[in-house]
Order: structure tokens, then sequence, then C-alpha cells
């Protein structure tokens, strides 16, 4: 109670000093002073970019994969009808870019829709064995047998690729980009 009293002195004492001008200046230093400091926005990762992207629009991610500002993100509906999406990587708000109306009836995506392991599931499996961040994750199944390929960017620059198991979720493969000069 007394520290209200000293304040609401202290004022009137600006006020009649200094006027309306020095009585803001002083209320918004004591304002910066117990106001909690701004925090940066945190980027949206690969598995939250994921995520968002499938809230608005329910299937299985095929690719996804880190642009600048931008998730891009393909999903396939369980009604085989594909869509693409952009996450904003500072606040996570998803766009839908294109949404196909028909649906794939070519059975293209058979064994996307089948896999027992999902994309999230296999960034968490290349994570594992390189940790890092995930840049981009994509389906692959050119006619032979089927695996996520994901980019991993380690802290110190190394870019790996691992071909993580759609069955598994193992890690079957993975080579160093800077080994191959694929930068």
């Amino acid at each position: 109670m007394k520290r209200n009293a000293y304040i609401a002195a202290a004022a009137s004492v600006v006020l009649i000093a200094g006027g309306p001008a020095a009585a803001a200046a002083a209320a918004s230093a004591d304002t910066a002073r117990t106001a909690p400091a701004a925090v940066a926005p945190a980027d949206v990762d690969a598995q939250a970019a994921a995520a968002a992207a499938l809230k608005t629009y329910p299937g299985v991610v095929e690719s996804l994969d880190k642009d600048d500002a931008v998730w891009h993100v393909d999903v396939i509906g369980k009604n085989g009808k594909h869509a693409e999406l952009t996450v904003d990587t500072r606040s996570g708000k998803v766009f839908t870019e294109n949404a196909d109306d028909d649906s794939d009836d070519s059975g293209g995506n058979k064994a996307l829709l089948a896999a027992k392991v999902d994309a999230q599931q296999a960034m968490k499996a290349a994570l594992a064995a390189h940790p890092g961040k995930v840049w981009s994750v994509e389906w692959d199944d050119d006619g032979g047998a089927a695996y996520w390929h994901v980019e991993v960017k380690e802290s110190g620059g190394k870019t790996w690729n691992a071909h993580v198991d759609p069955t598994t979720g193992k890690v079957t493969a993975a080579s160093d980009d800077n080994d191959n000069d694929n930068n």
C-alpha cells in the first residue's frame, strides 16, 4: 500500500515538473522493467510442419522439404486425393497451393498408403541415426523396393541422406553428401 502511495506521489511530481511527456516516459520505463522480454519465434521444424499439414489435410505425407521460409508438403489423402501445401516456418500456418479433385485411380499410391512406417516415423529414425535437423523427406518407389529418403543436416554442416525401410523403420543406407560433392 505504501508503494502505491510513493508511486502516486512520484507521478504527481513528474506531471508538475515535466508535463505529460515526462509522465509517459516514466511509465514506459517502469513497464520496461516489469514486462517480460519478447521472445523470437522458433522455426517450425519438419515434424511440426508435417503435423500442421496433416491437421489441415488428413492423409499421409508423401514428401516434405524446406525452401527458405516455407515447408512444401505433399499429402495423399486416404481417398487417394493429392494436396500440395506450404507451411510457414515462423507461424506454422498452412496454405493450400493445389488440391486435386480426383483420386489417383492408377494405384500409384497404394504402397505409400499401406506403409507401416509413415514420414514422421522415418524422420525420427533418421534423426536417431544422424542427429541434426530434417531438411526433407520423400517417398521413393521407383519400381524397386520402396523406401523413405530423409535428408538430415547436422549442426557441423554435414548433410546425410538416409534411406528408411517403410516396413521396419530401420535406416538401411546412409551417405554423407559432403563426401559426394552433392551439397
